[in-house]
């Protein structure tokens, strides 16, 4: 009996339309990553201001994948864990990497950078745990608990404000502050609230 060949490359067949626009949704995440790393090796504007447009389009190709999805009545537990991930690179990474970027570079900054991807993290991974729950057996949840993780985009709207005016690095909104042995941008408590309110248990009813 011939055995059957091994089919090469077979997850990548598997995958439907909304997965495809899931991972573009990855995709611009890690190029804004790679842009910020660009603008901190020459300082050009462009570069931030094309770091920070890749925010809508990420959460444009995030709100696509869950209308095609169902659309296509294909969502599966795949989908959703890639959904996850394609976020945590759009809209806790990147951010963050913009932040620093930016010159959030203090100590504390630092701290607070990570304090604002771990609480991304915790909430992707709480949602994935819940949406059954959730859902109510109806295969659609009623709320979201604790503000979605693409709500971050309003962070990189301040810093693409900032690029626009000039503002970054030595010029960042309210200065710097020095507590005890390390800097702290007063900016970055923005990261600390859009991290806070990720982690909570507030309610938001989803549309």
């Amino acid at each position: 009996m011939a055995k059957t060949p091994p089919k090469y490359f077979l997850m990548i067949r598997q995958f439907h339309l909304a997965d495809f626009l899931t991972l573009a949704n990855g995709a611009c995440g890690l190029a804004a990553v790679l842009l910020s790393m660009r603008y901190m090796g020459n300082q050009s504007a462009a570069h931030f201001l094309a770091a920070t447009a890749l925010a809508p389009a990420a959460l444009l190709f995030d709100w696509l994948d869950g209308r095609v999805a169902r659309w296509r009545h294909m969502q599966s537990p795949l989908g959703r864990e890639l959904d996850s991930l394609a976020d945590v690179i759009s809209f806790g990474v990147a951010p963050a990497a913009l932040g620093y970027a930016a010159g959030l570079q203090g100590g504390w900054d630092w701290i607070v950078l990570m304090y604002f991807v771990c609480c991304g993290v915790s909430r992707l991974a709480r949602y994935n745990v819940t949406a059954e729950t959730l859902s109510a057996g109806n295969g659609k949840v009623a709320y979201f608990e604790g503000t979605p993780i693409p709500t971050t985009v309003l962070l990189t709207g301040v810093l693409a404000l900032a690029a626009w005016q000039d503002r970054l690095g030595e010029h960042l909104y309210w200065g710097v502050w020095t507590v005890g042995p390390c800097d702290l941008h007063p900016l970055s408590l923005l990261f600390v609230l859009s991290g806070s309110l990720m982690i909570s248990t507030i309610r938001i009813p989803k549309l």
